[in-house]
């Protein structure tokens, strides 16, 4: 395992939090590096003698450069730290991921947002310095491949605290150039010459992203060299590995122009001339026939064409309005069965047809119910109590009001009443 650690990973940076740092009696310095989601086993050998272990302490964000290997004796994964740096880049590379990431799911990278670049530019505008290399090379491009390109340079500092504000506002200049008086701007150039991620950091400002996303004219980032990746790149519309691709890109190839120009016309020169002789052959066969014959012969074929076409147009024309008329009178007969008073007189008949249906209706309902409740009256009159009163019973009710069934329901003192056919009776228990 150490052996292929030591030849497949080899020496490699490694950036995070030390933590549980142990320094020997013997000059070896022991912690771990970690992040959120991992840590690492760290050994430093001779650690006052390697660059930058002054700064080791337990918290500190640090990036080491060190060699993976694997302590055999406890088979353990670990890492022999050679040097020792602050974290600094670090923290701008985290800055940057932090940015990239908000901005790519806002949109503000989607291929489909991105405009084309204009075939023949008029006026390109320049964001950079107006001192260096880069402006220099720019111009020197334009005027080798298309001198009548006119650059419109808005210089502007590329480096250092509130460059990026200026960036950013003569990005948004240049996109109105119109009301500044200035010509009016077909594309920008937006970069630099390269250097670090510190030097080049003003174009991952999210101030100079959103510029570029809101500038009405299409936007070139052109920021350090063909390795180096900026905030600006991903945002712009293109972006070139450098400034003087930027300007390639930007401006046609006069010369490849010429060339092409003289090949087209070499290519319609061609075209026309073949067209000219074809069409000076068909003349010359129109003299040699048709011209040479006589004018009312060369009509007489015409002339019957016309007769015929004449007596058929009559044939059509009369079926045609033979089948207008037939189509007329249906409709007529149509909008007759529909006039509103036939429909009216149709719609009364339905609704005397109905309201004597529903008065059948009803009175058989009516006759129904008058039979079933002179069965109940009946079965009432047989089964209530008034038939058992002609007969002979009597209800004895209780204080309560209720009908008496035992002699254990009252008591001594209470009074009844006792229903008969023809009227109550009060009596004392005694």
């Amino acid at each position: 395992m150490r052996g292929l650690l030591e030849a497949g990973i080899g020496e490699v940076w490694v950036e995070g939090e030390v933590s549980n740092l142990r320094k020997q009696g013997s000059g070896h310095w022991y912690f771990s590096l970690k992040d959120e989601g991992a840590q690492i086993q760290c050994a430093m050998f001779g650690a006052a003698r390697k660059p930058g272990a002054a700064g080791l302490k337990d918290g500190a964000q640090v990036r080491v450069f060190a060699e993976a290997s694997v302590y055999e004796a406890r088979g353990q994964l670990q890492i022999i730290v050679v040097k020792v740096e602050e974290a600094g880049q670090g923290d701008l590379q985290a800055r940057f991921e932090a940015l990239k990431r908000r901005l790519q799911e806002e949109g503000l990278f989607a291929a489909e947002r991105k405009r084309a670049l204009p075939v023949f530019p008029q006026v390109v505008g320049i964001v950079t310095s107006d001192t260096g290399a880069v402006i220099r090379d720019i111009l020197h491009v334009l005027q080798r491949r298309a001198p009548w390109v006119q650059p419109v340079l808005l210089p502007v500092r590329v480096q250092g605290k509130g460059a990026e504000l200026e960036i950013a506002r003569a990005i948004e200049r240049l996109g109105r150039a119109a009301e500044y008086g200035w010509p009016v701007c077909d594309v920008l150039i937006v970069g630099r010459g390269g250097g670090s991620l510190e030097d080049l950091w003003c174009f991952n400002e999210e101030v100079v992203a959103r510029a570029i996303a809101a500038c009405p004219v299409p936007v070139i980032s052109a920021v350090g060299h063909e390795t180096d990746f900026t905030i600006a790149d991903f945002v712009a519309d293109l972006r070139a590995p450098t400034p003087s691709a930027a300007a390639e890109v930007v401006a046609p190839d006069g010369a490849e122009l010429m060339a092409r120009l003289g090949q087209l016309g070499g290519r319609l020169g061609r075209v026309l001339e073949q067209y000219l002789r074809r069409s000076q052959a068909v003349l010359d066969g129109l003299k040699r026939g048709v011209l040479q014959r006589d004018g009312e012969k060369l009509l007489r074929e015409p002339m019957l064409r016309v007769d015929s076409l004449r007596g058929r147009l009559g044939q059509v024309a009369g079926r045609a309005l033979n089948d207008h008329a037939a189509r007329l009178k249906s409709l007529r007969l149509l909008h007759q069965a529909q006039h509103p008073a036939r429909v009216l007189e149709r719609r009364l008949e339905q609704v005397e047809d109905q309201r004597r249906k529903l008065g059948r209706v009803l009175a058989d309902a009516l006759e129904h119910h008058a039979v079933k409740l002179r069965h109940l009256r009946e079965m009432l009159r047989t089964l209530g109590p008034e038939s058992a009163f002609q007969r002979g019973f009597s209800i004895t009710l209780g204080p309560n009001g209720r009908a008496l069934r035992s002699v254990t329901e009252v008591r001594t003192g209470e009074t009844l009443r006792t229903k008969l056919a023809d009227g109550e009776v009060s009596s004392e228990v005694k």
